[in-house]
């Protein structure tokens, strides 16, 4: 869709983390990228000139470990990972404009520019390193966090004394704080900006930035032998994909509306680091970092020796895809943890596709269909009157449901619409006023089928982020064939004596659903 009439509306920036290549996408790669998705394709239909990234992280120590182990070199071991993600973003319809990877040659120049600004800044200075670090988290540790031989998150860690480059994240921890209390909204859900603020409150020390003993990574400009800490290469993809170091149009209308999507385990880097290298740069921090929690299966945690990791090719091969969309958008409060259930899928699936949303789409049609053929005439605008009161402000709210990274209240309130749909079709009774032989109870079975009509096609509308295929199948059997529907287009509507087509099912029932039982 073209955003020329539509330029005056803030851009917005949609960002996944760039997944590292230590191992293949699963659920919770997903689930990270169908909310980013649904987030972006909600602000290009709502008419802002609108970005999504995506990507690998593809340098560190766990990268050449993982490429030693299948006897190849680190470059064609993330050639051959990185590829999945990328087939990972098409099965999951996520419509991301583009795909960085961190051993491209526009990430190492930019990295590298951003590496060289904080050093003419006085950020960076050169000492030894003596401490803890985990390979699997490519992080550094104090000793005060070491329990058992084990970072706080359960990884094991190795005493590494090394010559490295320091940032002066301690000079960072004042003027952090007073960023977060100015932008309350910065990190959401609150318990995780809460989290941060304590970290911050508790202590920053300088941070680490480069290693010698690793050796697959960006060489630090001017220093033989050294290279980046994979998280100051990995966090500036975000801005390198937009052109930095140069001020490029996309750089100026895009990073200022910056959101980034990550989970809970990598907040501390996205969340303190990267607005700290950020200020040292000069430059202006990200609008939002919205912060998920992570999966479980089945009640357990997904892990190989469980043999439960979940692939997403796995799931859309057993799974309607946007039956699984819609699944971990709805299912989960955003920022919490999640357990992905065969059982749960299926009462989503049920309930709230086959027998709220279907269902109500089949009786309205089907009677239409049945008796009267054609769109019906719309005598009496104002009967339907829940339903008018729920479209009146249905825009606003679902905006600030989506500027707010709450997916499962923006479904919830579409279901409320739903709700209202199926009640007013049980009180309207249109068998039976078909049957009447007044003019009145013809009309009012004309209008309240006609707002029938009306309501689904405001829920196709904005299930067009969640659900694209289901809304477009259900924009087409309501009469309109074509494009997505940008929010505000309204130069397709509800009109009498249109011709609809046979309904046809939207959804199948667990029993059809293909090897789910």
């Amino acid at each position: 869709m073209s955003h020329k009439a539509l330029s005056s509306k803030e851009a917005r920036y949609l960002t996944t983390p760039i997944y590292y290549l230590n191992g293949l996408p699963h659920l919770g790669h997903a689930y990270t990228t169908i909310i980013t998705d649904f987030m972006t394709r909600f602000w290009r239909l709502a008419g802002h000139p609108t970005r999504f990234l995506t990507g690998t992280d593809e340098h560190g120590q766990k990268i050449a470990e993982a490429a030693l182990k299948e006897k190849t070199d680190p470059q064609h071991f993330v050639d051959k990972m990185s590829e999945s993600f990328k087939n990972m973003t098409a099965h999951v319809n996520a419509a991301a404009d583009d795909f960085i990877r961190t051993t491209e040659s526009r990430h190492t120049k930019a990295a590298s520019a951003f590496w060289r600004t904080l050093q003419n800044n006085g950020f960076i200075y050169e000492d030894t390193y003596k401490g803890w670090y985990a390979i699997r988290d490519e992080a550094f540790y104090k000793e005060g966090d070491i329990k058992d031989g084990l970072a706080p998150t359960g990884a094991p860690v190795t005493w590494v004394e090394e010559p490295c480059f320091f940032f002066r994240l301690s000079a960072f921890q004042e003027k952090l704080l007073a960023f977060y209390k100015e932008n309350p909204h910065f990190i959401l859900p609150k318990e995780r900006a809460n989290e941060v603020i304590a970290w911050v409150k508790n202590g920053l020390s300088d941070l680490a930035i480069s290693r010698t003993t690793c050796k697959w990574g960006i060489p630090v400009p001017g220093a033989e032998g050294h290279v980046m800490y994979v998280w100051i290469d990995a966090l500036t993809n975000y801005i390198n994909a937009l052109g930095y170091p140069e001020p490029t149009e996309n750089f100026q209308t895009f990073w200022p509306q910056a959101r980034h999507v990550v989970g809970k385990d990598i907040v501390r880097f996205h969340a303190i680091y990267w607005p700290a290298f950020l200020m040292g740069a000069g430059l202006p921090l990200p609008k939002h970092i919205y912060v998920h929690g992570w999966w479980t299966v089945e009640g357990e945690k997904m892990s190989k020796s469980l043999g439960n990791v979940l692939a997403p090719s796995t799931l859309i091969e057993t799974y309607d895809l946007d039956v699984l969309r819609y699944f971990v958008l709805r299912e989960v409060p955003f920022g919490g943890d999640g357990d992905f259930s065969e059982k749960a899928l299926k009462g989503r699936l049920n309930a709230d596709l086959a027998n709220d949303l279907g269902n109500l789409l089949q009786r309205v049609l089907g009677f239409i269909q049945k008796k009267i053929k054609v769109v019906p005439p719309n005598p009496k605008p104002n009967l339907f009157k829940a339903f008018y009161a729920w479209k009146e402000d249905l825009h606003a709210q679902l905006q600030t449901m989506v500027d707010g990274a709450t997916p499962s209240r923006y479904l919830e309130h579409l279901w409320r619409g739903i709700a209202l749909g199926n009640q007013f079709m049980d009180t309207l009774a249109p068998w039976a006023l078909q049957k009447s032989d007044t003019q009145d109870d013809h009309d009012t079975m004309h209008s309240g089928l006609f707002q029938l009509l009306e309501l689904l096609f405001e829920v196709a509308l904005y299930l067009q982020p969640v659900m694209p295929e289901t809304a477009q199948r259900m924009l087409a059997q309501l009469g309109y064939q074509g494009e997505p529907i940008p929010f505000d287009d309204r130069s397709f509507a509800i009109t009498e004596g249109a011709t609809l087509a046979s309904p046809e099912p939207l959804f199948l029932k667990d029993d059809t659903l293909k090897n789910a039982g």
